[in-house]
């Protein structure tokens, strides 16, 4: 294996592989060092502040970091953006979200990065659907629907996760959609809710 590079050369290697996200074994390969230089260098610059530790094997350029939706899809996989966040995003809810919010196949989880927070929500995998890539600032990334964001959001509102907003404006969206999602989740409460709603 090749020395140990001095940083500005791994600086100028990581860049040029494009990755804005990388793993202990992306720099192995992008930099052709041993594991035990990869550790090293992943350890010395944290320190310093060059390299910014967003999970454990999940690592950004402290200067060249993604925005924080592709973050969002990266942190926690398979997951896409939904619930309250794409609702303030759609404009669906006239409040600001400080929280990304998104729901996942796995268990449920929150990371604080970045003076940010990061929340995943389970969801069942039949109703893991109805999102598409999207690109916002520029960048791809993996956002619900408005109808499935509406619909992913009522599911953890009967499940009391969240409170419902009463000045959601629900106006604009197709119910054929909303009807599709909800079967999804084989779930009478949301049934009820959504019917409620939309009758």
């Amino acid at each position: 294996m090749a020395k140990i590079l001095n940083w500005i050369e791994a600086e100028t290697k990581i860049r040029d592989s494009g990755l804005l996200l990388f793993s202990p074994a992306d720099l192995k390969r992008i930099l052709g060092v041993s594991e035990i230089s990869v550790r090293f260098l992943l350890t010395r610059y944290v320190k310093k502040g060059a390299i910014v530790k967003l999970r454990n094997k999940l690592y950004g350029l402290s200067n060249r970091l993604p925005i924080e939706l592709e973050i969002a899809n990266a942190l926690y996989k398979p997951s896409y953006i939904s619930l309250t966040f794409a609702l303030a995003y759609y404009h669906l809810i006239p409040e600001m979200v400080y929280a990304v919010t998104s729901v996942t196949t796995r268990s449920t989880a929150r990371f604080q990065i970045l003076e940010k927070e990061f929340r995943y929500h389970k969801i069942k995998m039949p109703a893991f659907t109805g999102y598409l890539p999207e690109k916002i600032e520029g960048r791809t990334v993996l956002i619900a629907d408005r109808e499935k964001a509406l619909v992913d959001y009522l599911y953890f509102v009967v499940r009391k996760t969240y409170e419902f907003n009463e000045r959601l404006d629900v106006s604009r969206l197709d119910n054929r959609k909303i009807f599709h999602y909800a079967e999804l989740f084989n779930n009478k409460k949301l049934d009820c809710l959504i019917m409620t709603m939309f009758k």
